[in-house]
């Protein structure tokens, strides 16, 4: 399977979130595609901070627009995370035999409508309280990058981790039916 998990932000303006989300691009193998006007600069220290020491470790490209973004990426699966979406993120399948391109909007004004309403069907949502705004962009891209991995069975991730000062060899085992 060759596939490739694409996390695309639409004029992001904070850094620190892009950098939160640069870290999960990372740590996942996701590819960044950032769409400008940027409200930042990529040498902002907030940004960098964020992202600690990842970003040697991100495939990240820059699009002058979003129009440039589309003519260069013309092949995949296209889903554009809004709170106006109709489907729920864990509801959709995410194709395998496809790259999949999950689409985040500016922090403040989200994705443009015009684009929402060409793709319908292709609009998801996280759950959330309807009175309240919107969560912090970091927090969606990791919800729906995990969700897709999870379909996928988390390829080239490992599902367990070992202790620093410890072997798991050695613990006691915890009887759960008590």
């Amino acid at each position: 399977m060759n596939v490739q998990l694409n996390i695309v932000l639409v004029e992001p303006q904070i850094p620190q979130n892009t950098g939160n989300i640069a870290r999960t691009c990372a740590v996942t193998g996701a590819r960044l595609h950032l769409i400008e006007p940027l409200g930042f600069t990529v040498t902002d220290k907030h940004l960098k901070r964020a992202g600690l020491d990842y970003w040697d470790k991100l495939d990240i490209t820059y699009y002058a627009n979003l129009e440039e973004f589309f003519s260069k990426n013309k092949n995949g699966a296209y889903f554009y995370f809004t709170t106006k979406g109709r489907h729920i993120h864990s509801d959709v399948s995410y194709p395998q035999e496809k790259s999949v391109y999950l689409v985040f909007g500016r922090e403040d004004k989200g994705l443009d409508e015009t684009l929402l309403y060409h793709h319908p069907n292709e609009c998801v949502r996280i759950p959330m309280r309807n009175t309240l705004r919107s969560l912090n962009l970091s927090n969606p891209v990791a919800i729906a990058t995990y969700e897709v991995l999870r379909q996928w069975d988390y390829p080239n991730l490992s599902g367990e981790g070992n202790l620093t000062k410890y072997d798991w060899g050695d613990a006691l085992e915890f009887d759960t039916d008590s």
